[in-house]
Parts: C-alpha cells; sequence; structure tokens
C-alpha cells in the first residue's frame, strides 16, 4: 500500500514540477528514459537471479504450468481489445500496450513512453498506463479472498498478474494454498519477461 502511494506522490510531483517549470533541465534529457529503462530491466534480471527461492520454485514446474500464464495474457488482451469501444482516444494497438503491463505499472508506463517518444500523446498513454496497471495491483490486493470464492484457486494468481511471485504472494497463499506458490511463481516470471516483448510489439 505504501509502495502504491509512494508511486502517486512521485506521479503527482512529476505533474507539478513539469506545469510550473521547475524541473532540472537535465531531466528533460531525451535518452535519459532509455537509461533509466535499461537499469530497471538490469535490476530485475539481478532479483531474479539472486532469488534463491524463486530458483528453488522453478525447478518443481511442470510445463503445464505454463497455461496458466498463457490465458492470463490472452484473457487480459482480449479485454483490453474491449476498451476500445469505451475510451474513443484510444486505438487497438494503445490499449493493448496498456494491457501488457500485466500489473508491472514502472517497467510498462516507462517503456511506452521511450517507444513512443515521437508521438505527441506518448505521455499521456504512459500515464494511463502507470494508472492502469496501479488499479490492476490494488484489486488483486483487495479482492484476491472474493476472486478465489467465486473463480477458483487458480483467480487469485491470474488476476495479480506479475505481482503473483511477490507483492500478492501472501495473499495467495491464504487464500488458494501453499501448494501453488510455484505456480505463482512461475506465473509471474512468465509474465515479466512478456511484458517488454508485447509492448514493444504494440508500440510499434
Amino acid at each position: 500500500m505504501r509502495e502504491n502511494l509512494a508511486i502517486f506522490g512521485c506521479l503527482a510531483l512529476g505533474l507539478v514540477a513539469g506545469m510550473t517549470g521547475t524541473a532540472p533541465a537535465a531531466l528533460a534529457t531525451p535518452g535519459l528514459p532509455l537509461v533509466l529503462l535499461s537499469g530497471l530491466v538490469f535490476l530485475v534480471g539481478i532479483t531474479l537471479g539472486g532469488n534463491r527461492e524463486v530458483l528453488a520454485s522453478l525447478r518443481r514446474l511442470r510445463w503445464q504450468m505454463l497455461l496458466l500464464p498463457l490465458f492470463t495474457i490472452a484473457g487480459t488482451l482480449a479485454f483490453s481489445c474491449l476498451a476500445v469501444f469505451l475510451v474513443h482516444d484510444l486505438g487497438l494497438a494503445d490499449c493493448l500496450a496498456v494491457g501488457s503491463g500485466f500489473g508491472y505499472y514502472s517497467l510498462s508506463s516507462v517503456l511506452i513512453a521511450e517507444l513512443k517518444g515521437g508521438a505527441a500523446d506518448a505521455t499521456a498513454l504512459a500515464t494511463v498506463a502507470l494508472l492502469a496497471n496501479i488499479v490492476r495491483e490494488m484489486v488483486a490486493l483487495f479482492g484476491l479472498p472474493w476472486f478465489a470464492r467465486f473463480g477458483g484457486r487458480l483467480a487469485p494468481i491470474s488476476v495479480a498478474g506479475i505481482n503473483s511471485m511477490d507483492v500478492c504472494l501472501p495473499m495467495i497463499v491464504r487464500n488458494s494454498g501453499s501448494e501453488f506458490i510455484p505456480l505463482a511463481v512461475l506465473h509471474g516470471v512468465a509474465l515479466e519477461v512478456s511484458v517488454p516483448v508485447l509492448i514493444s510489439l504494440f508500440c510499434r
């Protein structure tokens, strides 16, 4: 919860700094987002490679477990397509790019802003992606008991998106059972890897 509030706070401060012109000129350097994005992806790799619990869980996996992240991707993108009929200012590719964040608000928003840097609405789309993915995480955190009750024990993992391997994992264990830890970890890792691939595809 505190992390989400911190993200909102940083976004608000950035908006104020941008509108008032008080942001340092160095932050407007065109290549800076790519540098920050590369550093973020590098840190993700360090986190995954250095987490012994994640590596231990991956050793207990079966190939059938890959079906869940595939269904999560398909379901998320299918519902993202429906946003075209609700948000007329966004095209189909834009809606799919936003949906491809799967709850990874930090990477998805920066990646969208970088890949669509030449478009006038790049910042707006990146902001939509940031808010949409934060909302997904919040819905998952507060709604996991409901999803487990009415959707089955796999539903909380799918709804959590990439957060099934970290932020939402304790709630998943509580509502689905500890036997689903390896599946939840694989689900999160698979979605995390797919985020830059899918966003790059839809932004180009």
